[in-house]
């Protein structure tokens, strides 16, 4: 039977958060909220619940879930290198909507689907998302929602889709829209975009200079900043700005995979 917590009154925002580290380990799904929309989780090195996790959300080893961190150096732990720009792009959007797709460290004995050697991570700006994070570990994430259907905005759309088949809810709110994570994939020679989000290409390209895209619809975000970058020629689009505190993973994991309709 799910157990659900609302986090907004602080003993049963513990109780869940310990009940969710408990419910990990036994290959139970975990529902809470990030910057973007709900995610569903599970430990990324127990192969039983991601094959739960793709299960609950109908899908197949296709379409590998991200995984998100809490801490930085969790992040270079699961990778071969940062390459060229991953530093300066995890400095500037990190934590944040933006996942970037990088050559998975071979020393790790996981299995997150067919994702071909990579690996998406993402470090989400959501205090209740770290904190579990920074006690759980790396999880791999995907939307809290069936395959196909709308990404979940509150705990309550997440349990109307997923149901029973997750274990524990952290019930966060509403999160603060369902634009999703923007996709970067550094495993090639020159950044290439998988898909738009909150992040606006302008703004990437103004930390790492050219970034490849497809010709396709920009979101509203995006057209903006672009207006901006062309109306100041000379302007700098500056990063997004970071929280004070310095903090120590929804996304594919393989460059030609469709971009998941989540986080």
């Amino acid at each position: 039977m799910s157990r659900r917590y609302d986090c907004s009154d602080a003993d049963q925002r513990a109780m869940g958060l310990a009940d969710a580290v408990i419910a990990i380990p036994k290959y139970e799904l975990v529902v809470f909220p990030t910057d973007t929309v709900y995610g569903v989780g599970v430990d990324a090195f127990i192969p039983p619940a991601v094959t739960a996790l793709l299960e609950a959300k109908g899908r197949g080893r296709d379409m590998p879930p991200p995984v998100l961190v809490g801490t930085v150096r969790a992040a270079t732990a699961l990778v071969e290198n940062l390459g060229p720009y991953g530093q300066d792009l995890i400095d500037a959007f990190w934590p944040g909507p933006l996942t970037l797709i990088f050559r998975v460290n071979r020393s790790l004995s996981w299995d997150l689907g067919d994702a071909k050697g990579t690996v998406a991570l993402r470090m989400p700006l959501h205090p209740l998302a770290l904190e579990l994070l920074k006690q759980t570990g790396p999880l791999a994430v995907s939307s809290a929602n069936r395959s196909g259907a709308p990404a979940a905005t509150t705990a309550a759309e997440a349990e109307e889709q997923l149901g029973t088949s997750v274990g524990v809810y952290l019930d966060g709110g509403p999160t603060p829209g369902n634009i999703p994570s923007t996709i970067l994939d550094l495993t090639t020679a020159v950044p290439r975009l998988l898909r738009r989000g909150a992040i606006p290409v302008e703004k990437l390209r103004a930390v790492v200079g050219y970034v490849a895209t497809d010709a396709e619809p920009e979101p509203e975000a995006e057209a903006e900043a672009k207006q901006e970058a062309e109306a100041k020629p000379d302007a700098k689009v500056e990063p997004e700005a970071k929280p004070d505190a310095k903090i120590g993973p929804e996304a594919e994991t393989k460059p030609d995979a469709k971009p998941d309709s989540g986080d």
